[in-house]
């Protein structure tokens, strides 16, 4: 078999999935990505994915497509004659697009599919303070993470990791398995495995109103809110009127008289907030108008 693969994807977490297949000699006879964007200082410089960049620094053509479902583009993604389409971190594909090539369309995923299926896998495995996740390959088909499985990797999640953290080592487990799929499919030796849908949870999109801590719960609760939030979209609270993130925190039980979302500080070194059942120590955070800072380096200009 004489694979001519299509690749699609768009940030940071997609690239070493490409440059792997590319290291090892595989044929990417093109790249669907992202359109350029207007970000930066003043939105004025045009930014281009990362994927596309890495894309061209290899010669490989690129598409960009604002809309799916053009005849134009599905007629320039047809005449790349691929015959598997691999894509991680990208849109949602109409039908016409996944079932052009011979050999199918698969997806790289950050959960052990059946379990959080959607946007944000990572960051809920984290706010549910799981110890364990992984990826899964699977043939994409209609209903949204629901494809019949081809390899499935798992990883742990340590007690303190935020959701960053296990992005970065995800994303390189994520190539590695990106690239046996890719040996099984060319070899024909894979087995699909049905997803169990009674098994199925979500991990739906994060938006800045879901990302308000709750005080009012046990702190173990809390902390892993945090990590699974952190660095982006972030868990916030307020202090003086003003939206204040918290990045990176620990905490410590105890009995606790004082409110859940209650502030206490030496005013030098330390800040901790009440929850249920202890407190929530910060260690790394971000006042709103202001840079991300340490907790002590945020206590030289600030006093409770």
């Amino acid at each position: 078999m004489s694979l001519r693969i299509v690749f699609m994807g768009t940030p940071d977490f997609a690239v070493p999935s490409l440059r792997i297949l590319v290291q090892n000699g595989y044929k990417v006879a093109g790249v669907v990505t992202a359109t350029d964007k207007y970000g930066g200082r003043g939105k004025k410089q045009l930014l281009e994915s990362p994927v596309k960049k890495y894309a061209v620094e290899q010669g490989i053509p690129v598409l960009q497509p604002k809309n799916l479902k053009s005849p134009e583009f599905q007629e320039d993604l047809r005449a790349l004659n691929a015959n598997l389409q691999v894509v991680v971190a990208f849109r949602m594909l109409p039908e016409t697009v996944w079932d052009m090539p011979e050999y199918g369309t698969f997806n790289l995923h950050g959960s052990l599919l059946p379990r959080y299926r959607g946007a944000a896998p990572i960051n809920w495995a984290v706010i549910n303070g799981d110890t364990e996740t992984g990826v899964t390959t699977f043939f994409i088909r209609h209903e949204i993470d629901t494809g019949d499985v081809l390899l499935q990797e798992k990883m742990p999640i340590g007690p303190n990791e935020t959701a960053g953290e296990v992005h970065d080592r995800m994303m390189m487990l994520g190539a590695e398995t990106v690239l046996k799929t890719v040996q099984a499919i060319e070899s024909g030796n894979y087995h699909l495995q049905k997803q169990d849908d009674a098994q199925a949870t979500k991990a739906p999109k994060l938006f800045r109103e879901t990302c308000e801590i709750d005080f009012v719960q046990p702190v173990e609760k809390v902390h892993n809110f945090v990590r699974g939030l952190s660095p982006y979209p972030a868990a916030w609270t307020t202090l003086e009127d003003k939206q204040l993130k918290i990045l990176r925190a620990h905490y410590k039980k105890a009995d606790v008289e004082a409110t859940p979302g209650t502030f206490r500080s030496d005013n030098k070194s330390w800040i901790k907030i009440a929850a249920l059942d202890g407190w929530l120590v910060i260690e790394e955070l971000q006042l709103q108008g202001r840079k991300r800072m340490k907790a002590n380096d945020f206590l030289n200009g600030f006093s409770f």
